[in-house]
Formats: C-alpha cells, structure tokens, sequence
C-alpha cells in the first residue's frame, strides 16, 4: 500500500507524535550502558618507562565515600583496589610492600545531576516541529560516578599522571560492575603515549 507523504510529514510535524519519538529514544538510551567520560594530564617531564613496581599510597583513606570505615575497607573501596590492581598488572606492573616506583591513589565519590534532554532542546528539532511548535526542554536527573586515580613518583613525591573518569550510575554507591568500566577506562590512558610522553 503507497504511503501518502504528506499525511506522514503531517502526522510528525504535531508535537505530541515529536514528544512520544522523543520518549521512545530517551527509553532506548536508558536501556544501553553510559560512556565514561574520561580525562588524563601528566607530567611531561617523567620517563614512564622506568617505572616497573607500584604500592598503594600510604595515606589513602580507607573509605573514599566519606563513610565511617576506620581501620578496614569499605566495599567501594575494596572494588576500586581490585580493578586497579588488575589493570596494573595488565600493564607489567608489579605491586611491591618496599621500595616502590611510584604510589597509587584514588579518590570517589556519587554526585546527583541534571542534564538536558537534546531530544526536546535541539535547534534542528525546533526546525522539524515547524513554527508555533517549539517544546519545553526536558531536565533529567542522575547519579554521577566519578574516579580520580593519581600515580605519584615515590621518590620525588610529586605528582606524575592524573586520570579522571565518570559516568552515569544506577544507586547511591558504584556497583563492582561500574567501578569495573570506569577504572578500566581511565587506566586506559596510562601510561601516556610515546609522543606524548617523554621519552
């Protein structure tokens, strides 16, 4: 059966067809897993290459959450030190109790925010609607999960790289399976490349 064009660009040109468009591919995003958002800096003046052992920093706190973990590991941070560890190793790196190359630290935390739903803000949307049928943009709240994992030269006792990573989460805490995802990604950028690091 033909499909009359112009009943078809009638029917999408209403806001209500655009909204529930709009609705079924907000659903359809909920549904996949969120990108990590991640960003690295280092210092340039640091040989990557020479460092070969690793130790947890020795005054990292026991519950990056704020919680009241004294003397033992919360389950975030027992997550957190797993995956880490795991992507060290991945690395060639060899974690050592004397005399490490550098230290490892990390920080966490679950902020709640808010974005805009592109899908109701969009210039082009606005196009498609046709004049007088603009509509509201959509505010959305989340979870954020956010991960700082510095790597300190133990010698020197500066700061050599900096990775950060975030990205949406289900609950109050990150899950073993997020903390997974974003500690892999941000430790994907470690060490820098040789043309960015010197060599």
């Amino acid at each position: 059966m033909p499909v009359n064009m112009s009943k078809f660009l009638r029917f999408f040109s209403r806001p209500v067809a655009l909204a529930a468009v709009a609705l079924l591919l907000g659903s359809a995003g909920c549904a996949t897993t969120s990108r990590v958002g991640v960003t690295s800096d280092f210092d340039h003046a640091v040989n990557f290459r020479t460092y070969k052992t690793w130790a947890w920093y020795p005054q990292q706190p026991t519950d990056a959450e704020g919680g009241p973990a004294q003397g033992y590991n919360s389950f975030l941070d027992q997550r957190i030190r797993k995956a880490v560890e795991m992507e060290m190793n991945k690395k060639g790196l060899t974690l050592t109790d004397k005399n490490p190359d550098v230290y490892v630290a990390y920080s966490a935390k679950v902020e709640d925010k808010q974005r805009v739903d592109p899908a109701f803000n969009s210039p082009y949307a606005y196009r498609w609607y046709g004049y007088g049928y603009g509509m509201p943009s959509r505010v959305n709240e989340y979870k954020a999960g956010t991960v700082i994992i510095d790597v300190v030269d133990a010698q020197r006792k500066q700061l050599a790289w900096r990775g950060h990573g975030q990205a949406q989460v289900q609950d109050q805490s990150i899950s073993e399976q997020e903390v997974y995802r974003i500690v892999g990604s941000v430790l994907g950028n470690y060490p820098p490349q040789d043309n960015q690091a010197q060599r």
